[in-house]
């Protein structure tokens, strides 16, 4: 198999196995009875990071450190710049005060701490993998004791978005999980392996790669979700799923990869590019959330994103 329909068909293995997951995960979520921004910011957060977390694990144990950072990096740019660029062209994006006052904090000091760490250690120890998963329990544990004092309003079964998911059987939502973990697992090894492949025969780095082609692939459920959302004017939905998916790549991706085994930068340009763009674009988004448009963020500025993105990507590229 060539290097170019091996990477293709890994993209492709990872929309399917991510949509599988999607809706499984949240048809489970749903009978328990979570409101939607908990499901938007715990349970589609998680599994819309799945194929980072596999594509990453995948990476690390193939040697290629660099697509594992770079992916993470990448995915999260390509989240808050093109992805909620496009949603916010759909319509205007609501930031709720869930988001303002513990969502997006947490985010801002996730990586922060992402940073440090990479800094200091020039990639993230075992012991920090452990940290990391510990912090996203705590996180995970803040947002659903928050949400049930607030009694959040939004019923699951009288949301549009997730109704359809809401009405499968237990046996069939299962049916959805497991094989969405395989066709992810599948697509995941195609991926890399292709990466590698054209890295390799063009002489391009993997972190190039891994920062644009992957970063852009592991993030189509994303995309996904967050266009319908938009589509459906489901706020809660559109950016908890964002918000989370950035939290979940940092701590829970990285944090379980680095786990099971330890990640070290291997291309400088990975802390000194990637990582400074990454924050920088984070704070941006403070300024969007906080200061310019009262908690919306209006076409105008998913423009700007969309432009950010775009600059990113000739840089990284040239």
């Amino acid at each position: 198999m060539s290097p170019t329909i091996s990477l293709l068909l890994g993209l492709l293995l990872l929309f399917f196995g991510g949509e599988l997951l999607v809706r499984g995960s949240v048809a489970l979520a749903l009978k328990m009875r979570i409101s939607t921004l908990v499901v938007g910011m715990t349970v589609v957060s998680f599994t819309t990071s799945a194929p980072e977390l596999f594509v990453s694990l995948q990476a690390v144990l193939n040697g290629s450190n660099d697509i594992a950072f770079g992916n993470v990096i990448g995915s999260n740019i390509a989240n808050i710049t093109l992805v909620l660029g496009v949603t916010a062209l759909i319509f205007r994006v609501k930031i709720s005060d869930q988001t303002a006052t513990l969502n997006y904090p947490v985010l801002l000091l996730a990586s922060l701490i992402f940073g440090a760490v990479l800094f200091y250690f020039n990639g993230i120890p075992q012991e920090v993998g452990f940290l990391f998963i510990f912090l996203l329990l705590l996180f995970t544990w803040l947002l659903i004791s928050k949400s049930r004092k607030e009694n959040l309003k939004s019923a699951p079964d009288e949301d549009e978005l997730l109704e359809e998911a809401s009405q499968d059987s237990l046996f069939k939502s299962l049916v959805f999980l497991i094989a969405g973990i395989l066709v992810l697992k599948f697509g995941a090894d195609y991926l890399v392996d292709g990466t590698i492949a054209i890295a390799k025969k063009f002489e391009i780095s993997e972190r190039v790669i891994a920062v644009t082609v992957v970063a852009i692939g592991t993030s189509i459920p994303e995309l996904a979700i967050s266009i319908v959302a938009a589509l459906k004017k489901e706020h809660n939905l559109a950016v908890g799923n964002l918000i989370g998916s950035n939290i979940f790549n940092i701590l829970a991706v990285l944090g379980v990869v680095a786990s099971i085994k330890e990640i070290t930068i291997i291309d400088s340009a990975i802390l000194s590019f990637d990582y400074v763009w990454m924050i920088v674009i984070t704070f941006i988004i403070s300024l969007f959330i906080y200061a310019f448009s009262k908690r919306q963020i209006s076409r105008t500025e998913g423009v700007l994103l969309l432009l950010i993105y775009i600059a990113y990507l000739y840089f990284s590229i040239y």
